[in-house]
């Protein structure tokens, strides 16, 4: 099909994400991929300021995973993991485990960062049911998180800055303490909000069975850095309280924030970690749930009961020959090196915009520039302007935003920068 027959089909019959059928958003043809650019039908070359969705940080077509991916398509590119193992789930579980927080010891896959939240949930739930605490059926969470778009993953989104205010009605009932308000790099000035946030886990304590959270960069619920205190904070509290914490490092894990995993900035280990996104650097959709022995053996050792839970594409050959390779890049001192670069990059362009009548607010860490507005953009609009810069950002809401792949040249970096605060003067 030429270009004009594959959109009309494409606007006729596909349904994208995040979007309504009868007014479908316009779409462009991505041909190719190379680096940090997309090669765009009828626009061009264009550098992606996205990393699809924060997974391609290593770069598009890169060698080194494609040679990883090509190997193992020769071997198998898939087995059912139940009764079977191979050397690729294997290796990966053992290099997790060499990098992650220590305490985390086992690891269970899966195909989506969502389903490892809700993978990570369900654990919990049958962790304090295997011990006879069945009261413990809430998860707790602060505001402003997002934790993906299955059903109970919905749940402990925020309920009313995040995207499924319509199916609250439905939703379990979780219990949300009020956000953190003191953003990371500010001077640490007051316990009141630490207490907020504590009192109102600890008014639920019988029922809750976990705690969950976006460690330091609260994503797609608002793009906000909070100062690690607070997660220092509620990981003491979880421990003293005999509550289990989870990390949801789906988007920061890997480096995205400015260390391997976001958890590091507070010296936290939680029960449970949550990584997907960059895993695999973004070739293939995968996910991993990994737990302390504690959890592992709270779920198995009290009754012997089976964690049941086991998706068809779970340890995938394919996703873990990518994985692998994605990792082993992203221990290199070389990656995080390039996410100071960025950093550095943002942080000198991106605060020009704090001049601006139509902004709110600018922050940047590690690999992840913000400028966040005073009112809603039109995503249509912003896009084609960033388009005429030869760039490829999505902003949503109030946000116009950026999480390049790691290996972004610099003279594409300034372009993205210069490119959102040129977008945001217009606002």
């Amino acid at each position: 099909m030429d270009a004009e027959e594959l959109l009309k089909f494409d606007g006729e019959h596909v349904w994208h994400p995040y979007a309504s059928v009868s007014k479908p958003p316009s779409r462009r043809i991505v041909r190719g991929a190379c680096g940090a650019k997309l090669d765009v039908e009828g626009v061009g070359e264009l550098v992606d300021g996205m990393s699809s969705w924060w997974a391609v940080v290593h770069g598009y077509n890169n060698a080194f995973i494609n040679a990883a991916v090509e190997a193992q398509l020769g071997k198998m590119s898939h087995v059912m993991f139940g009764g079977f193992t191979h050397e690729g789930a294997v290796e990966l579980a053992r290099k997790l485990l060499k990098i992650v927080p220590k305490g985390l010891a086992k690891v269970f896959y899966s195909d989506s960062g969502s389903v490892a939240m809700e993978v990570a949930m369900k654990m919990a739930l049958q962790y304090w049911s295997a011990r006879g605490f069945g009261k413990k059926r809430l998860i707790a969470t602060i505001r402003g998180g997002y934790h993906g778009d299955t059903w109970h993953t919905m749940s402990v989104c925020d309920p009313v800055t995040g995207m499924h205010a319509r199916l609250f009605g439905g939703l379990p009932v979780q219990v949300f303490a009020p956000r953190p308000e003191i953003p990371f790099g500010a001077e640490w000035n007051s316990e009141g909000d630490v207490k907020d946030i504590l009192e109102c886990f600890k008014s639920r304590l019988e029922e809750i069975a976990a705690v969950v959270l976006e460690p330091i960069v609260q994503g797609a619920g608002g793009m906000r850095f909070y100062h690690p205190n607070y997660l220092r904070a509620i990981s003491d509290f979880c421990r003293e309280s005999g509550i289990l914490l989870i990390a949801d490092e789906i988007a920061t894990g890997f480096g995205r924030s400015g260390k391997l995993f976001a958890c590091e900035y507070a010296g936290v280990s939680p029960d449970i970690m949550c990584l997907g996104k960059a895993l695999t650097g973004g070739y293939v959709s995968f996910a991993a749930t990994l737990a302390s022995d504690k959890v592992a053996d709270g779920i198995s050792s009290f009754d012997g009961a089976p964690f049941m839970h086991g998706p068809t594409f779970m340890g995938n050959p394919l996703a873990c020959a990518a994985a692998n390779a994605s990792v082993e890049l992203a221990v290199k001192p070389e990656s995080l090196e390039n996410v100071a670069r960025i950093e550095k990059i943002l942080s000198k362009i991106l605060p020009e915009a704090k001049n601006f009548k139509g902004v709110a607010d600018v922050r940047v860490l590690g690999a992840i520039g913000v400028i966040e507005t005073k009112k809603p953009v039109d995503m249509e609009s912003c896009r084609k302007k960033f388009e005429s810069e030869g760039v490829w950002l999505r902003p949503f809401g109030k946000l116009v935003y950026t999480m390049p792949p790691f290996v972004t040249e610099s003279r594409d970096v300034e372009k993205i920068a210069n490119a959102m605060v040129r977008v945001a003067s217009e606002e």
